[in-house]
C-alpha cells in the first residue's frame, strides 16, 4: 500500500508528522481525501495532558482497536477517492462532511437498545475517529464506514464543512435542550461552540442572545455573528445594580431571566452565573466539559424547577440541519476560521499557536494538502 502524511499523537506534548501505510478501503467503506480538518478544543487538552480519550501506552481501545500512536483530528471534510465495492449513493469525486463519531454498526455489532432508539452519540461502543480509531483528519487521506459520510449540499465549500463537526454540537444542543423560536438565551463563554450556538440560535429564530465572554477578539466575532449583547463578565456592570455585568444585561434586555443558559465554558463561575441569569422553570444547559467536579446546591433547582442539563456529540441528524443552514446562506460560518494551516505546520502553526494566543483564534484549520476539487 501507498504511504500517506498523517500527524500522530504519541503521548503528552509529543505529536508528530510521520509517513504511514494507507488503509485499505474495505467492501463497506469510502476512502476520502481530507481536504480541511479543524483543531478542537479537545485535542488541544490531549496534546497537553494526555492520553485522555486514546488509549493509554501498551493498551487498545476495546471496540476499534486502536492503539498509540493515534492519527489526530475529527473536524474534517473532503473528496471521495474511493469506494467500496459495496457502497451505492455515493460518487467518486463527491465532496463530504465526516461525522467522526462511532458505534456498533462501525465495530460489526448489532445496535444496542440506545442505538435503536436514535441516540448512537451514546452507544455503550462509542468512539471516534481522530482520538481513538484508526484513522483522523490530520492526514491526507482517511478510510471511512459509508454512513459516516454525509454529502455535501450544492453552494457548501470544503472550507465550510469542516466546520460542520463543531456547528453539530451546537445543533444537538439546541435540539436536545428543547429550545423555541422566540425565546431568549445567554451563552457563556464565546469559544468555538458558543459561536456556533450563537450563530445557530439566530438562525433557528431566538429572540434575544446575550454573550459572555472575556477575549476582545471573541466578543467582536460574537458581535459580528449577530449577539443582542457582548459582556464582559470581569468588567464592571455599568449601573452597578447587581454587581454582575451579566446579570445586569440580562435584566435590561429581557427581564426577568432567560429562557435557557448555555454554559460553554464548564467552570463555577459559569454555572453559578446560569443559575442566576435563568428564569424560573428555565433551562441551565452544559455544553462544556470539565476538567474538576463543581459545587451544586440542589435548592437551585428545586425552589425554582429550573432544568439542569447536558449533551454530547451529536448524530447524523445534526449535521444534515447544519448543512442546510449553511446551503440556506443563513449564517457566513467561514468567517469563524481565524488562520489556515499546511499539515507540516500544523505543530507550531496549529497547536503551538492556540496554546499560545488562544485569545486571538476562533477555529484553526489544518489543509493536509493543496486541493484541486471544487471549492
Amino acid at each position: 500500500m501507498a504511504s500517506i502524511r498523517a500527524l500522530r499523537f504519541h503521548g503528552k506534548n509529543d505529536i508528530r508528522i510521520e509517513n504511514v501505510t494507507a488503509q485499505k478501503c474495505g467492501n463497506d467503506e469510502i476512502r476520502v481525501k481530507i481536504a480541511y480538518c479543524g483543531i478542537c478544543g479537545s485535542d488541544i487538552h490531549e496534546y497537553l495532558g494526555g492520553p485522555i480519550f486514546p488509549p493509554q501506552p501498551g493498551e487498545k481501545n476495546p471496540h476499534t482497536g486502536a492503539e498509540l500512536p493515534i492519527i489526530m483530528g475529527h473536524e474534517m471534510s473532503g473528496t471521495i477517492l474511493e469506494l467500496g465495492s459495496s457502497i451505492t449513493g455515493f460518487t467518486v469525486g463527491q465532496n463530504v462532511a465526516i461525522n467522526p463519531s462511532l458505534d456498533d454498526r462501525h465495530h460489526g455489532k448489532e445496535p444496542c437498545g440506545i442505538c435503536k432508539s436514535g441516540r448512537v452519540n451514546l452507544c455503550r461502543s462509542w468512539a471516534t475517529y481522530g482520538l481513538n480509531a484508526h484513522g483522523g483528519g490530520f492526514a491526507d487521506e482517511i478510510v471511512v464506514k459509508s454512513f459516516s459520510c454525509i454529502p455535501l449540499p450544492e453552494g457548501v465549500s470544503l472550507k465550510a464543512a469542516a466546520l460542520a463537526e463543531p456547528l453539530a454540537v451546537a445543533s444537538h444542543m439546541i435540539r436536545i435542550s428543547r429550545f423555541k423560536t422566540g425565546q431568549d438565551v445567554v451563552i457563556l463563554g464565546g469559544g468555538p461552540i458558543g459561536l456556533a450556538l450563537l450563530l445557530l440560535l439566530k438562525s433557528k429564530g431566538a429572540r434575544k442572545v446575550i454573550v459572555s465572554e472575556v477575549a476582545e477578539t471573541r466578543s467582536r466575532q460574537a458581535q459580528n455573528f449577530g449577539a443582542d449583547l457582548v459582556v464582559n463578565p470581569l468588567a464592571k456592570s455599568a449601573d452597578g445594580l447587581n454587581g454582575d455585568p451579566v446579570l445586569d444585561a440580562v435584566h435590561k434586555l429581557v427581564g426577568d431571566g432567560v429562557d435557557i443558559a448555555f454554559d460553554a465554558t464548564g467552570i463555577q463561575s459559569t454555572l453559578d452565573t446560569a443559575l442566576t441569569v435563568v428564569k424560573p422553570g428555565g433551562v441551565v444547559f452544559n455544553v462544556a466539559i470539565h476538567e474538576k467536579p463543581l459545587l451544586i446546591n440542589p435548592n437551585s433547582f428545586s425552589f425554582t424547577e429550573v432544568k439542569l442539563m447536558g449533551g454530547i456529540c451529536y448524530t447524523n441528524e445534526d449535521f444534515k440541519d447544519v448543512l442546510e443552514i449553511l446551503a440556506s446562506g443563513k449564517i457566513k460560518a467561514e468567517d469563524m476560521i481565524t488562520s489556515v494551516v499546511p499539515l507540516e505546520k500544523a505543530v507550531q502553526g496549529g497547536f503551538l499557536e492556540l496554546i499560545n494566543n488562544k485569545a486571538e483564534h476562533v477555529k484553526i484549520l489544518i489543509q493536509p494538502s493543496k486541493y484541486t476539487a471544487r471549492l
